[in-house]
């Protein structure tokens, strides 16, 4: 029988979905303007770089306190101010751009306001996700915030691009403007139930998480592993194919970025496919994991013998596909791996994890492509086979289902 959804349950998927887009804006729509912002502010490539990585980093360390917070009050107590701070970081940045000659430091400052906002968008949503819905519209769901996050990563760097043919700094303006649509539909669609029971305190909740950690904590540190190198990976290798398609092929500009889109849209799409059919066959979610780190080791393991453009990223669609097979799987392990007074820190932990594998991609990525090509993707096969492996030995399928 065809599976239905009430038009509150749709509406609460759209809201949900929209948050882990703003994430992604945060850097991604920032870097085709960075040389601009370089020569016009004339700052250094550190000081350029520190846009990103200040983002990122405050990002990172801010994401398991606002779990916290959001496991101690509700999940739209902290969605909403975070967005509205995201905003106002943009709309910092950009005034200070546009008014003033000496604006660097001001941009850090509106770009750390950014990093605490994005810090409570997209792993409280996937906590939300676990709240709000159960079995096989639970993973449906978690499943569209993956496939959200890459369409963010897919559009984000054209937005950016068309908006800094206008003024470079009015990147910084879209933000708030993309978060008022988020805001207004999370502050309507979404609907949180009541809590019951009054949340623990800090004492007792510090307890509880030592305790799930005890219990849970071989299979849910590989997991965590496995999010994390599927979104190293993955960044890591567009940097270099971004490096690559200019220096060896000399493309640039729009197609330049259509190319960089293809992996990406083929990890959305899968995100979306896999997140559908999952349902809360946990058996299968393992099954695909593993599937999906063959794929990543098959890919990275043949792709040095091939520079033709149009056989090399068919190979690193593999790549793409099995990341898409693996990120909708841990979402559903994660988030079913604690009870609900507790699911925001853990479900945030792993964004975080996932933030500083998104951080060290690139730099690491840099350091290898100045050591060796075929050693670069060698590392790359061992690395994501031994992690796979891990995941096999360790991700267990019969663990507790919390509510």
């Amino acid at each position: 029988m065809a599976e239905t959804h009430s038009p509150n349950s749709t509406r609460a998927m759209v809201a949900i979905g929209s948050i882990p887009l703003i994430m992604t804006l945060g850097n991604s729509m920032l870097i085709p303007v960075l040389p601009k912002m370089k020569s016009e502010l004339q700052l250094s490539s550190l000081q350029v770089s520190l846009t990103i990585t200040m983002f990122s980093l405050v990002a990172a360390f801010c994401i398991p306190v606002l779990g916290y917070l959001s496991d101690r009050f509700t999940r739209k107590a902290v969605i909403i101010p975070a967005l509205i701070l995201y905003g106002i970081g943009g709309l910092l940045a950009g005034f200070a751009a546009a008014l003033f000659s000496h604006a660097y430091v001001w941009i850090l400052v509106g770009r750390t306001l950014q990093g605490i906002g994005a810090s409570g968008t997209a792993p409280i949503a996937m906590a939300l996700a676990g709240d709000l819905f159960k079995g096989a519209e639970e993973s449906r769901v978690l499943g569209l915030v993956e496939a959200s996050n890459g369409f963010g990563k897919v559009i984000s760097p054209i937005l950016g691009a068309l908006i800094g043919l206008i003024v470079w700094y009015g990147v910084f303006f879209a933000f708030p403007a993309v978060v008022l649509i988020s805001i207004i539909l999370s502050w309507i669609w979404i609907k949180e139930k009541k809590r019951e029971e009054e949340p623990p305190g800090l004492g007792k909740y510090v307890q509880g998480l030592v305790s799930v950690f005890k219990q849970e904590g071989r299979w849910l540190l590989t997991a965590y592993l496995a999010g994390a190198t599927c979104l190293f990976t993955l960044f890591g290798i567009l940097f270099y194919l971004s490096d690559a398609l200019e220096k060896s092929y000399g493309i640039v500009g729009v197609i330049k970025g259509l190319v960089l889109a293809i992996p990406l849209l083929v990890m959305c799409t899968t995100s979306y496919i896999t997140g559908s059919k999952i349902g809360q066959n946990r058996q299968l979610m393992k099954k695909l994991i593993v599937l999906g780190f063959i794929l990543l080791t098959v890919s990275y393991g043949t792709l040095p013998f091939f520079k033709n453009l149009t056989v090399f990223i068919s190979i690193l669609a593999l790549s793409s596909l099995g990341t898409g097979l693996i990120l909708p799987c841990i979402n559903s392990f994660i988030t079913g791996a604690v009870g609900k007074e507790r699911r925001g820190f853990v479900t945030s932990l792993y964004g975080s994890v996932r933030f500083f594998g998104v951080a060290i991609g690139p730099p690491l990525f840099g350091w290898l492509m100045e050591w060796s090509r075929i050693g670069m993707f060698a590392s790359l096969a061992v690395f994501t086979f031994l992690v796979g492996l891990l995941a096999l030995l360790m991700i267990r399928v019969n663990q507790q289902e919390h509510e």
